[in-house]
């Protein structure tokens, strides 16, 4: 999206992207300034030019206000909550710092830019949130500035209990112990990672994944010892465990598969099970089940878990933006990002054009709605946008399609994988489609991968051809992608 067009959103009841509108009026304020700054002329031209002034001064002073009005109006939901805004400022915190005093905003952090430019500010619940944008937008320093907006985790809704869910004969993997239907499922079979691994020896061994999403179950055993330093940003400490967002502890002694939630069917006990069932937890198991999607492609890969997300799969754009930023700082090679935006983020593609000047892979869902309909990260250019197939290779009927922006589709119908508390979970949506393409890049990056973070993408469009068009290079080959680094 260019930065001429305007995108409202709805999630949060404000307007979410108003870069364009805001650039508008500052073009006309400019002018306006610039109109009575020109040298004066003289004679019957001055009186003319006069007169034509007046009717530009004023012409001017119309849209100007016609605009500030038209902005107010969009966002005429009353505030319930302080304005929450993104701001990048050329002054750095010395700026904000005496700014905010005059316009009555407070400094909240920085967001982890190299720059140490942008900052998460707010102002009182009692000021629109556009006002507040437009307050901010016009002042010395500030280059830019966007509403903090609202984003979820990838929903889709499941299907029935695969019998493979249930296929739990212990089978080593990789020096843990995990349930023969976790790695014998129909989706690993058909991207062969098996094959690719006793192939090429390849594990993504040296590489880090960057989980950003409600965090992971360190406690897992089959992930906790692949586990590096993470973040909690929803609660600003160390860890990035999901298991913060929930306070029991399941009996699977008593353990059956139940559909926990909307998009996820676990093997868990009926009481935990009730716990569980509520608003509040619609998206608890979401980062461990998609770490345990990258491990089960990368089985030696490092996952770092960046919790953006609460257990009800919403987060913030600014916590997002400090995980994009912490990943590539600390070492991620590979960005998972299982979630979508409801409107373009200025901010969000400079934090990824950053991490991919950095040699990071970004990878992301092209989300659920069913629509040919760009989302974002995934539609941002350089991100590696991925649909859903089912077993069958068939486009899945609630995933996004048409490419650009999707580059390719994954499996992401009854993925089994790891779930809290140690035990399985099946999921469904693009989500899960989402992780086998970033541990298929974590393996093409690691040890005996022989690829370079450029040739990932064209790598990965080695894929299957199937009937539909629709989902870029096709249904994701692991051994092809491989392949085509060596």
């Amino acid at each position: 999206m260019s930065r001429s067009e305007i995108t409202l959103g709805t999630k949060t009841g404000y307007p979410v992207s108003l870069t364009g509108v805001i650039s508008a009026m500052r073009t006309m304020i400019l002018e306006f300034a610039i109109t009575y700054q020109e040298a004066p002329p003289t004679g019957e031209l001055k009186m003319n030019a006069i007169v034509d002034g007046r009717r530009l001064g004023s012409k001017r002073r119309v849209i100007v206000i016609g605009l500030l009005l038209a902005l107010i109006s969009l966002s005429a939901t009353p505030a319930h909550a302080q304005a929450r805004l993104v701001v990048r400022d050329s002054l750095g915190l010395s700026g904000l710092n005496l700014l905010c005093p005059l316009l009555g905003c407070q400094v909240v952090r920085g967001l982890g830019d190299p720059q140490g430019q942008l900052f998460l500010i707010t102002f009182p619940s009692i000021l629109n949130p556009v006002t507040a944008l437009l307050k901010l937008n016009l002042q010395l320093g500030i280059v830019d500035a966007e509403i903090d907006q609202i984003v979820n985790t990838q929903a889709a809704y499941a299907g029935p209990a695969p019998s493979y869910l249930t296929d739990e004969k212990q089978t080593s993997y990789y020096g843990t112990t995990v349930w023969h239907g976790y790695v014998a499922q129909p989706a690993n079979q058909l991207i062969r990672t098996s094959t690719t691994q006793a192939t090429y020896h390849v594990t993504g061994s040296g590489v880090t994944v960057a989980v950003i999403d409600t965090g992971v179950d360190p406690t897992n055993p089959v992930l906790q010892n692949l586990l590096v330093s993470g973040y909690d940003f929803t609660r600003n400490t160390n860890g990035g465990s999901e298991k913060s967002d929930v306070s029991t502890s399941p009996d699977l002694s008593q353990a059956q598969t139940a559909q926990v939630n909307q998009r996820t069917v676990a093997v868990l006990d009926q009481r935990t099970v009730a716990v569980l069932d509520s608003s509040q937890y619609s998206a608890f198991g979401h980062g461990t089940m998609t770490a345990g999607i990258v491990h089960l492609v990368a089985p030696q890969a490092k996952i770092m878990p960046l919790k953006s997300f609460n257990a009800a799969g919403t987060g913030y754009d600014s916590d997002i933006l400090r995980a994009i930023y912490y990943a590539v700082k600390n070492g991620a090679k590979v960005l998972n990002m299982s979630f979508d935006y409801p409107s373009y983020s200025p901010e969000l593609a400079n934090a990824i054009k950053y991490a991919n000047s950095n040699g990071v892979i970004s990878v992301a869902s092209a989300g659920n709605d069913g629509k040919q309909v760009a989302v974002y990260p995934g539609a941002l250019p350089s991100v590696i946008d991925v649909a859903s197939t089912s077993n069958s290779d068939i486009q899945s009927v609630f995933t996004n399609y048409g490419a650009p922006p999707v580059w390719i589709a994954a499996p992401g119908e009854g993925v089994v994988t790891t779930y809290p508390w140690g035990t399985y979970a099946a999921g469904w949506g693009t989500s899960f489609s989402t992780p086998f393409v970033s541990g298929t890049a974590a393996l093409m990056l690691g040890t005996n991968g022989n690829c370079t973070s450029y040739k990932v993408a064209p790598g990965l469009a080695h894929a299957v051809s199937i009937s539909d068009p629709q989902l870029g290079y096709g249904r994701l080959d692991t051994y092809q992608a491989v392949q085509s680094c060596h």
